[in-house]
């Protein structure tokens, strides 16, 4: 949920001003982040989470929506410029206030991509093994994936109890998908019709 509220607040923001300089270069910045892979930052992250006592579940938070944010602005930022503005001014008209506009106007129209970040979050986050294996310090903080791990060895693998794990492993973002497809599938077919 905190990833949607920021990446929509952000997107909202780029959208609606794109014509200014300073908000297309920050939109040019972060599209240039999409381009810079982890482990060419992974060292300087593992000394500033360990600096900022950030290597806990808490931090791990924090670490998927800054580097969501880049993906999750630009699929944002597309659909948001195809909102007509109109529906907007009509409620300014009214006197409602900028946030009232995109908490009451523009958020529920972003239903589809809501859906459409947070199953993508979802499996990055489920799915991510390189980011908690350098960031997390408690072996009690483990995601299921680094758990997983122990399953293979430098001689030998579990095949039975992996196998069974890595099914356990997929029934969540299974749940996931299932709950939010429709929205996913309005969303395609909306942007069909226009």
């Amino acid at each position: 949920m905190f990833t949607l509220l920021t990446s929509s607040l952000v997107a909202y923001a780029l959208a609606r001003n794109l014509h200014r300089p300073f908000f297309k270069g920050v939109f040019y910045y972060l599209l240039a982040a999409l381009f810079v892979p982890f482990p060419i930052i992974m060292l300087p992250l593992v000394k500033q989470t360990s600096v900022l006592g950030l290597d806990n579940p808490a931090g791990m938070i924090i670490l998927y929506t800054i580097y969501g944010l880049s993906l999750n602005v630009f699929i944002y930022t597309a659909f948001i410029r195809s909102i007509l503005i109109e529906l907007e001014e009509a409620a300014r008209m009214d006197g409602a206030s900028t946030w009232r506009v995109f908490r009451q106007i523009v958020f529920p129209l972003l239903t589809p991509m809501n859906a459409t970040v947070g199953i993508l979050t979802c499996v990055w986050a489920w799915n991510d093994f390189i980011m908690p294996l350098v960031v997390l310090t408690s072996p009690s903080d483990r995601t299921l994936s680094l758990a997983q791990y122990v399953f293979q060895g430098q001689y030998n693998t579990d095949y039975t109890v992996a196998f069974a794990s890595y099914l356990m492993a997929m029934a969540p973002l299974l749940i996931v998908y299932i709950f939010s497809q429709r929205w996913v599938i309005s969303g395609v077919m909306r942007g069909s019709i226009k």
